[in-house]
């Protein structure tokens, strides 16, 4: 009985260190890195690429934001995971995540595809023209008008080139809110942050016509329950674990690490955890994995209400 828990605790350590090392996967890494990956490999990443037929070249991933730290790990498990960006309107590819480096970057969606150019307006938008795109709506020209201006098409996304090569996506123009105080929040930006952590599964950040922004949280519940483990916390149900003062100061002190990176004004002042899980089948999500935030808005708006008290908000 005691070797069976022991042998079980061994693999269990095993497995996270794998998963840590996963974790910090990165190009630019050392010979005594990668060494250490193809322990981690042979022992535990192997079965990962055996339960995908164990021949997967690369998987392809779009519609929604792809977690960097998600990306890290699948690449660590020799699983590529290739991200892109695009819409029906450019025949849907405009960058992508080439198969090695330095064509790929995480966190981005990658180089610009060849023979097609985009450039980023002044409020942030990410225009393109190319070969890609299409000419226009059928039979609808006035809609057509809204969107090809000056032979460049709109995407009605924000985003930036970093290091002037790799494509990021912050969010959607028409996401993006304002706080009472006059200041904008692009909410995918910093719910992408809150993501990264081993904790936190899904979010949303409220707070339009606010003095600060806020946070729906759905709590990675195999995280979380770890983390219970080995901190002694009884009940390890989900229910009881977000009602815990301690997982809330675990959750606190993860958003207290993203506010570190923003500025004042981008804080997250509260948050809210919740046991719902945001599928396209609870309806709470698009078929490509989107937030639907005024059905979010409209189920949680006494959570919300909550956390914006009226004496707070005047």
């Amino acid at each position: 009985m005691n070797k069976g828990k022991e042998l079980k605790g061994i693999k269990r350590a095993i497995f996270d260190w794998s998963v840590n090392l996963g974790l910090r996967f990165d190009f630019t890494n050392g010979p005594l890195y990668f060494a250490q990956l193809a322990i981690a490999r042979k022992l535990v990443f192997v079965k990962w690429q055996e339960a995908l037929g164990g021949h997967v070249k690369f998987i392809g991933s779009g519609g929604a934001a792809l977690q960097p730290r998600l990306a890290r790990l699948f690449w660590a498990a020799g699983i590529p995971v290739q991200e892109g960006y695009g819409l029906t309107e450019t025949s849907p590819l405009i960058a992508f995540n080439y198969s090695k480096h330095p064509g790929i970057k995480f966190g981005t969606v990658g180089p610009v595809i060849e023979n097609v150019e985009v450039k980023i307006a002044d409020d942030g938008e990410i225009l393109v023209r190319g070969f890609n795109v299409m000419k226009g709506y059928y039979k609808n020209d006035e809609l057509t008008a809204e969107v090809i201006k000056d032979g460049w098409f709109h995407t009605g996304d924000i985003g930036e080139f970093v290091n002037g090569k790799y494509l990021k996506i912050t969010d959607r123009k028409k996401e993006i809110f304002k706080l009472s105080s006059g200041k904008y929040i692009a909410p995918q930006v910093l719910e992408n942050k809150l993501k990264e952590s081993a904790y936190i599964e899904q979010a949303m950040i409220v707070g339009e016509n606010k003095k600060y922004a806020a946070a729906i949280i759905v709590p990675d519940q195999e995280g979380l329950t770890r983390w219970g483990k080995e901190h002694h916390i009884q009940p390890l149900t989900l229910e009881s674990l977000i009602e815990n003062p301690k997982v809330k100061q675990l959750i606190q002190d993860e958003i207290k690490a993203v506010n570190k990176k923003l500025g004042k004004t981008e804080e997250i002042k509260k948050f809210k955890l919740i046991k719902d899980s945001w599928t396209p089948e609870s309806g709470d999500l698009s078929p490509t994995l989107k937030l639907k935030r005024k059905h979010l808005a409209a189920k949680y708006e006494s959570f919300i209400s909550d956390m914006f008290p009226a004496s707070e908000n005047d």
